[in-house]
């Protein structure tokens, strides 16, 4: 098979009688498919029974992927366990936040404590890698599917007094990181804690908690729970394929698992990508890239997979709008541009039943070849062809890096106090967005990356600080970088404790600030900021910040009590800056600051004023750049050629200051 980007998707020919699976291949072959993923959701015909194995379906199969000259991602099936595990084993279902016991049912079903589903998902996979390990056509092994959930029973109970232990080795130093002097929780036996529930610490859902550490900790351990099953089960494959990448589907930007406490043991990171519904084609656009970004930071930089995406519309929502015509390949190129090596669709013939009956597909019920979908499946499948592996290994040359951290979005999501309107993720968006919308180049990364390679570290909402960080930041901008940060930033250590110091505590000197009081407001609630001579919306929070000597005003408020006091700062370290933003600022506002910070190093990127038009850069492995320019407006609009290039989509030759007139959904790849 030639060597391109992987293009195809999850097939489950288990559910259709083996004559459709000509009609299956031959359509296929029309579109230009080279990848299948699976056995996704197999355990159920793999094991009909504790005792008993099946493999006959799973081997035609595979043989018959394998003949049709196709790659296969094969999966563990351990993301839906059958009904006869739950059957002989009830405390393999999960116990909710509110104290019930399920039966069997749904999927993300399983205990991540349950031994019985540890040692029987183990097992099969170690069976699975026995079996098909050798097959060459098995190009990545698929663990579980979008890990996720939570359990509050006595086995997890047990198994994160065991985490606590290996975390904190004495009760004094749990209580101390807890600061269970509050309340008179102070504790004296590791039997003493419960898993933080309806019934425990929290009285309005799992973000109203009375003790924020021990919530936190509980979500730390959930991850690392889970981590723990995906790690079974990759040991169980690595007995017997050494070398073939084994991953498992994330989903981008989702709360509850810490991508970042993963990312080091993932072969390979791949990802769901289903954007949540925006009016705006463009803010969609935006929060695509933004969570590409974030797959790509999970290991330095390297290309990810997109393991899923719809080829038309998704069932799980109240309204499931169809993709607009060309939507499906500009997303996809968007997708690649950002890094992807993989492109893969869930699914690849709709299902006849269930929930996802009504969910996209490249074939539908009447496995049809003559739909509008099917052909833009066909073209982008042509197109990738073309572009054969000239993007393959290729890495975004960013100077920008936006830092994300699990630990923060826990801790000021589930914080009493200041404002319970404000997310994380909509503060870090809007930040990204601006950057996005100014087409520069950015890489998304953990608070422990390394910051040598970058010119600017934007740390929107930097709640919660922990290591070297400050140390790390301070060197940044001493070098001649620019740190831009906001409002509740550097608030609280790893333990979520406050620093018993002027905030923005470690931060506070590279600041050149103290915030003095933090006011918050109901989200109808502007307090206009001056900035630039325009004046911007803040809502939320307003901190009232006392300047240190020589740092700059950059703009004040304009009303309440605090009217003309900062709104956003900035200050000179060596040969750099530090920027805080001391309120949350609308999306104009965001934006003119962002501007100033990349300015400053000549970041701004091409196009950056043209509503819609994103310009993104990937260098191959051999110093070749190629430029990506996506439009994702609705009206067609003309940019001047900052490049001299060819479409390697079209083979037409652009050359500096040539016109380029862009139609909704276009896409050039200039090489």
């Amino acid at each position: 098979m030639r060597n391109q980007i992987r293009y195809g998707g999850d097939y489950n020919p288990e559910q259709w009688p083996e004559a459709v699976w000509d009609d299956d291949y031959a359509a296929f072959d029309l579109a230009g498919i080279t990848t299948v993923t699976l056995g996704v959701f197999a355990w159920a015909h793999l094991q009909p029974a504790e005792d008993r194995y099946d493999f006959s379906r799973l081997d035609a199969i595979v043989e018959r992927a394998t003949a049709e000259g196709r790659s296969i991602v094969l999966a563990t099936p351990s993301g839906a366990m059958p009904p006869w595990l739950a059957r002989a084993h009830p405390d393999a279902c999960r116990v909710d936040f509110e104290g019930r016991r399920h039966v069997y049912g749904q999927r993300h079903n399983h205990c991540p404590s349950s031994t019985a589903f540890a040692r029987l998902s183990v097992a099969l996979a170690g069976r699975l890698a026995e079996r098909y390990g050798d097959n060459p056509s098995v190009v990545a092994w698929h663990v579980g599917n979008e890990y996720g959930g939570a359990c509050y029973c006595d086995r997890c109970a047990a198994a994160f007094r065991v985490w606590l232990r290996e975390r904190y080795a004495t009760l004094d130093r749990l209580n101390d990181a807890w600061n269970t002097t509050f309340w008179s929780h102070t504790f004296t036996d590791w039997e003493e804690i419960q898993p933080p529930s309806a019934l425990s610490e929290h009285w309005r859902g799992p973000n109203h908690t009375a003790f924020q550490g021990i919530t936190l900790d509980y979500r730390r351990f959930l991850s690392d729970a889970l981590l723990g099953g995906f790690l079974a089960e990759k040991a169980a494959i690595r007995a017997h394929v050494p070398h073939t990448p084994v991953t498992t589907n994330l989903m981008g930007l989702y709360q509850p698992v810490d991508y970042h406490r993963w990312a080091e043991h993932l072969d390979l990171a791949t990802w769901d990508n289903y954007p949540p519904d925006d009016p705006s084609p463009v803010r969609t656009a935006a929060r695509m890239a933004f969570a590409h970004g974030a797959m790509r930071g999970l290991r330095g930089g390297a290309p990810f997979w997109v393991m899923e995406q719809t080829p038309s519309t998704t069932a799980s929502r109240d309204v499931n709008a169809v993709k607009r015509p060309g939507v499906l390949g500009l997303w996809t190129w968007q997708s690649v541009a950002h890094g992807a090596d993989a492109t893969l669709f869930f699914q690849l013939r709709q299902s006849r039943g269930a929930c996802e009956k009504y969910h996209g597909a490249v074939l539908d019920h009447a496995g049809r070849t003559d739909t509008r979908v099917f052909r833009e499946v066909a073209a982008l499948g042509a197109q990738l062809a073309s572009l054969g592996d000239a993007t393959l290994g290729a890495r975004t040359p960013a100077r920008v890096a936006v830092l994300l951290d699990w630990d923060s979005w826990w801790a000021v999501e589930m914080s009493d106090g200041p404002n319970r309107n404000l997310r994380y993720l909509d503060v870090l968006g809007a930040y990204h967005r601006a950057l996005w919308n100014l087409n520069v180049l950015v890489d998304v990364v953990p608070v422990t990356a390394d910051l040598d390679g970058y010119d600017v570290v934007v740390a929107p909402l930097l709640h919660l600080v922990k290591g070297d960080l400050p140390s790390r930041l301070r060197t940044l901008v001493e070098r001649g970088g620019t740190l831009l940060t906001t409002f509740l930033s550097a608030r609280v250590d790893e333990d979520d404790n406050a620093f018993l110091a002027d905030a923005p505590g470690p931060l506070r000197d590279l600041l050149g600030l103290r915030v003095e009081e933090t006011d918050a407001q109901q989200p109808s609630v502007v307090n206009p900021v001056a900035l630039d001579g325009r004046v911007h919306e803040a809502r939320h929070v307003f901190e009232i910040v006392v300047p240190d000597h020589g740092t700059t005003v950059v703009a004040t408020y304009g009303a309440d009590f605090y009217a003309g006091t900062p709104a956003v700062t900035r200050a000179v370290r060596g040969d750099g800056e530090a920027w805080y933003v001391a309120t949350a600022l609308d999306d104009a506002g965001v934006t003119d600051v962002v501007r100033r910070v990349v300015d400053r190093h000549g970041l701004v990127g091409p196009h950056a004023d043209t509503d819609g038009v994103e310009v993104v850069d990937r260098v191959s492995p051999d110093g070749v750049r190629h430029r990506f320019v996506l439009h994702h407006g609705d009206h067609a609009v003309t940019v001047t050629s900052e490049v001299t290039g060819t479409d390697l989509l079209t083979g037409r030759r652009v050359s500096v200051g040539d016109p380029l007139t862009l139609n909704p959904t276009e896409v050039l790849v200039l090489s």
